[in-house]
């Protein structure tokens, strides 16, 4: 069952000169692994974690690094949650997340659907 649904968009142009102003940028809203990534891949990753933030309902508590992007075994991106998120999605029920990323023509997007286990 659907929990929850965030869409986010960045502004590429914008992220990068943000990006470049504020070089501890970087370290504030992305893990380590994150960081070595090229800007339009981080954009993308910001818009998830927007996203993400969006389908839980709020972000009380929340630090970016609580909220991690990682590519599984197939190249597919998906959430590895830890602290404050992890534990705000285990009370929600969240089961599964579904994330997609892109980026074209100057813009990143993401879209995240939350999904609760099945009860019955």
């Amino acid at each position: 069952m659907i929990a929850g649904i965030g869409v986010d968009v960045v502004d590429l142009a914008r992220f990068s000169r943000a990006i470049e102003r504020t070089p501890r940028l970087r370290e504030r809203l992305f893990t380590e692994a994150e960081r070595r990534l090229p800007v339009h891949s981080l954009a993308a990753r910001f818009a998830a974690k927007e996203a993400l933030i969006k389908a839980l309902g709020g972000s009380e508590g929340v630090r970016w690094h609580d909220m991690e992007i990682v590519a599984d075994g197939e190249g597919d991106p998906g959430f590895v949650l830890h602290n404050v998120v992890e534990r705000d999605a285990r009370a929600r029920g969240i089961a599964n997340i579904h994330v997609s990323m892109t980026h074209d023509a100057g813009v990143a997007m993401a879209f995240v659907v939350t999904e609760r286990a099945d009860r019955g």
